[in-house]
């Protein structure tokens, strides 16, 4: 049976969304969905016994919190990839300084998603790379979305793009990524910031992101634009025919 795309499987008042895994046929990706129950291992189990009627033999999480990652690692799953979650609180948003040379930092046109994606493949290593689903589903994960690019103003060329999320007052940077020929010009401090004063003006009281375990550069510009890293982490879970050399493993496992 050939897998279908996009989908949400619903049990009772719970909720996780399900497709390709970057475009695999055989994987699946699995992510609960903001606002409903912490997953149970009954729709856990019921999750994988779907996604094996249609054809898929692998399946990885979104990123989970603990409470979240449970019911999951009872299921059989395992850790594929952990995750530092942090927060920033919006009372008091950074300024940084402009990037030399100049850029210019507006929302973007949905024109420009084949730049986006090829920018993005060029940032991440193959697990982290977004497809044009995957593109899609960081802009459509909350109710509001500032989804911005930063151009080199001498140029035109596209140097980044950040997507920022709303919901309520909680704000969430869902995707930063930065040329890495452009790296070391404060282009990714500028699309924070944008999307920080975004949040503000809207009276969204926090940020959160989360970044690899090893992603010590990451880490180091989150918290000098005053993000925090939160004791409980994130997780990526695997279970069954997953290649898990396409899966980065973490640099280090000890706390920095």
């Amino acid at each position: 049976m050939a897998a279908p795309d996009i989908d949400v499987i619903r049990w009772g008042r719970e909720r996780a969304r399900t497709g390709p895994w970057r475009g695999d046929r055989r994987v699946a990706l699995l992510t609960p969905m903001p606002g409903t129950p912490v997953p149970s291992l009954a729709f856990v189990r019921r999750c994988l016994a779907t996604l094996e009627q249609r054809g898929f033999s692998g399946v990885v999480t979104g990123a989970l919190a603990p409470q979240e990652q449970r019911a999951f690692l009872a299921a059989g799953f395992a850790e594929a990839e952990r995750l530092h979650l942090l927060r920033h609180d919006l009372r008091r948003v950074p300024v940084v300084g402009a990037p030399a040379p100049p850029v210019r930092i507006r929302r973007a046109h949905p024109t420009e998603r084949r730049r986006v994606l090829s920018l993005d493949a060029a940032a991440f290593p193959p697990f982290w790379q977004l497809d044009d689903r995957g593109l899609t589903d960081a802009i459509e994960a909350t109710p509001r979305t500032r989804f911005a690019v930063a151009y080199d103003m001498a140029t035109g060329r596209l140097e980044g793009y950040a997507v920022t999320g709303r919901s309520g007052r909680n704000g969430y940077l869902q995707r930063l990524a930065v040329d890495p020929e452009a790296q070391g010009r404060r282009i990714g401090a500028s699309l924070v910031v944008d999307g920080l004063r975004w949040l503000a003006r809207w009276r969204a009281d926090q940020c959160v992101v989360n970044t690899q375990w090893g992603n010590a550069s990451a880490l180091a510009l989150y918290e000098s634009l005053g993000f925090r890293r939160l004791p409980q982490g994130l997780a990526v879970l695997a279970a069954g025919d997953v290649d898990r050399e396409a899966i980065p493993r973490p640099v280090s496992r000890r706390r920095p």
